[in-house]
C-alpha cells in the first residue's frame, strides 16, 4: 500500500468538534439515545463541513440504528467515520475481494463452511492507519439455513508498514442482518475485532491479504460471536509515486550481524559476540576467545593453552613462567615459586635495623613471597623462629630474637596468612648454623625462618 495522508484543512475541523462533543458528554455521564434519525440533525457536527454532501447519508443512517442501542462512545466512533470520509488523494485508496471461512457461534445452529465472501474499500490514512468499508455475505446450511449481511466501518493498523510481508491489526463497529428458518429476520449491531498478514508482490499494487477476525454481536435480545477467517487480493489504484526498492543488503555468511566484506573472521561459531571486525572476543589477547577461555586475565605474551590458561608442565600449580623449579615431582607442596616445601622455608633477605626488630625495606618481596606461599596451602603449621649471633648477652638475645619473629608472624598474617596457623617464638643465639667467629658466619646467624610444623 502507498502510505501518508495530507489531512484536508475540513477534516481537521471536524475532529475538533468531534473532541469537544465527546468531552461535553462525558461531563453529563449519560447515554445518547435519541428518538429518531433527526436527532442528528441536533448535533453540531452536522451543520461542519465534514458532514455535508450526499457520501455521509450511509453513516447518518447506520449512526440512527447504533445510537438507539449503543453508548455515547459507539455514537461518537460512528461521527469519527464522518470526518475521517473526507477527501482523499487518489493513490491512497483500493478495494479487496476476499472468500470468507465463517465459524458461526454454535448457538445459531448452523454449519461452518465457505459460503460468502466480503468486499472492502479503503483509503490509508497514515504510513500505519487505514479506514475501510466493508460488506459481507454468508450463505450457511445446517438446521437454521442460516444468512447473514453484514456492513462495517474498520480501522487498520499496520506493524511494518514498509515491510513486503506487512502484519496488521483490526477493529471497528457496523451493523449486520440474520435471517434463518428458526428465527424471524433481525438487526444487530456489531463489534469487529482482529488481525491479518498482507503480502506485497514486488512493486506491484497488488498483495494477498489474509485475514482473521472475531465478530461480536452487540445490542441485540439474543448475542453471537462468530469467528471468520478471510482470504482475498487487495488492489491499490491511484497511487502516484512508485514503492521504494528493496533495500540491498550486504551479505553475512556466519550471521554475526558483519557484512562479508568487513568480516575479518567469517566463520564465527553461531552466537558468539564478536567486535567491529566480526571476530569473537578476547579480552586478554591469548588468542582463546573469551567464550572458551578459563583463564580470562592471562598476562600478555605468556603461552597457553587450549583453554587460556598459562602452561604448567609440573603441574604443580605455579605455571612455566614462575616456576624456578619446572620438574618438580608429583604430590609434593611446593612455595609461590615452585619448589618443594621443606621443614624449613629459609626467608634470605629479611633483615632489620641494628639492635632493632623494625624491618629494612628490601625484606618485604621476601615476605610477601612467603604470604603467598602460606595463603597456597591454608593447612600448614607454622612456626615464626627468630635467632640471633653471639654478641651480646644470651637474655638479651633471645629477647631481640623474639621481637624480630613476633613482627615477621605481624606481617605475615597482615598479607593474608591464617592467624591461627602461626606461632612465634625467639631462640637467641641458641641454634647457629655457621661460625659467630666470622663476620660471615654471624650474619648468617642473624636470621628469621618458618618452621613447619605439620603439613
Amino acid at each position: 500500500m502507498t502510505l501518508g495522508l495530507r489531512v484536508p484543512k475540513v477534516q481537521k475541523t471536524c475532529f475538533t468538534k468531534l473532541v469537544q462533543s465527546a468531552m461535553e458528554y462525558a461531563d453529563r455521564g449519560k447515554t445518547l439515545a435519541p428518538p429518531s434519525s433527526t436527532t442528528l440533525d441536533k448535533w453540531d457536527l452536522v451543520d461542519s463541513p465534514c458532514m455535508s454532501g450526499r457520501h455521509t447519508r450511509p453513516f447518518k443512517q447506520l449512526g440512527d440504528r447504533l445510537m438507539g442501542k449503543s453508548t455515547c462512545l459507539g455514537a461518537l466512533i460512528v461521527l469519527g467515520g464522518f470526518c475521517l470520509t473526507g477527501p482523499v488523494n487518489a493513490g491512497e485508496m483500493y478495494f479487496t475481494p476476499a472468500i470468507a471461512y465463517t465459524d458461526e457461534d454454535e448457538a445459531r445452529g448452523a454449519d461452518d463452511d465457505i459460503s460468502g465472501g466480503q468486499l472492502a474499500l479503503g483509503w490509508v490514512l497514515t504510513d500505519r492507519v487505514s479506514l475501510e468499508a466493508m460488506v459481507g455475505y454468508s450463505d450457511l446450511g445446517g438446521i437454521s439455513e442460516l444468512k447473514i449481511w453484514e456492513g462495517s466501518l474498520n480501522l487498520l493498523f499496520s506493524l511494518s508498514p514498509n515491510a513486503r510481508l506487512s502484519p496488521y491489526l483490526l477493529g471497528g463497529i457496523g451493523m449486520m442482518n440474520s435471517d434463518s428458518l428458526t428465527m424471524t429476520p433481525e438487526d444487530s449491531a456489531l463489534v469487529n475485532l482482529g488481525a491479518g498478514l498482507m503480502y506485497r508482490f514486488g512493486d506491484s499494487s497488488v498483495s494477498l491479504r489474509f485475514e482473521f477476525r472475531q465478530r461480536f454481536e452487540v445490542a441485540n435480545t439474543l448475542t453471537f460471536n462468530d469467528q471468520i477467517t478471510s482470504l482475498g487480493l487487495q488492489f491499490g489504484f491511484g497511487r502516484t509515486e512508485a514503492l521504494p526498492p528493496p533495500i540491498e543488503r550486504e551479505s553475512d555468511a556466519d550471521g554475526d550481524g558483519v557484512p562479508d566484506s568487513r568480516d575479518a573472521c567469517s566463520n564465527t561459531p553461531a552466537g558468539e559476540s564478536v567486535d567491529a571486525r566480526g571476530c569473537p572476543f578476547d579480552g586478554d589477547s591469548d588468542g582463546v576467545t573469551d567464550r572458551n577461555d578459563q583463564c580470562p586475565n592471562t598476562v600478555r605474551g605468556a603461552t597457553v593453552d587450549a583453554k587460556g590458561c598459562e602452561l604448567d608442565g609440573d603441574n604443580d600449580r605455579v605455571v612455566d613462567r614462575l616456576d624456578d623449579c619446572p620438574n618438580t615431582r608429583g604430590g609434593v607442596r611446593v612455595d609461590v615459586k615452585g619448589c618443594e616445601i621443606r621443614e624449613v622455608i629459609r626467608l634470605p633477605g629479611v633483615n632489620f635495623e641494628t639492635n632493632s626488630d623494625r624491618l629494612l625495606p628490601g625484606s618485604l618481596p621476601v615476605l610477601n613471597d612467603a604470604a603467598a606461599t602460606l595463603r597456597m596451602h591454608p593447612d600448614l603449621i607454622v612456626q615464626v623462629a627468630g635467632h640471633t649471633d653471639s654478641a651480646g648477652s644470651a637474655a638479651h638475645n633471645e629477647g631481640l630474637s623474639e621481637r624480630r619473629a613476633n613482627t615477621v608472624r605481624d606481617y605475615l598474617i597482615a598479607a593474608g596468612a591464617s592467624v591461627k596457623n602461626l606461632t612465634s617464638r625467639g631462640y637467641g643465639e641458641a641454634q647457629p648454623i655457621a661460625d659467630n667467629a666470622t663476620a660471615d658466619g654471624r650474619a648468617r646467624n642473624r636470621r628469621v625462618e618458618l618452621r613447619i610444623l605439620t603439613r
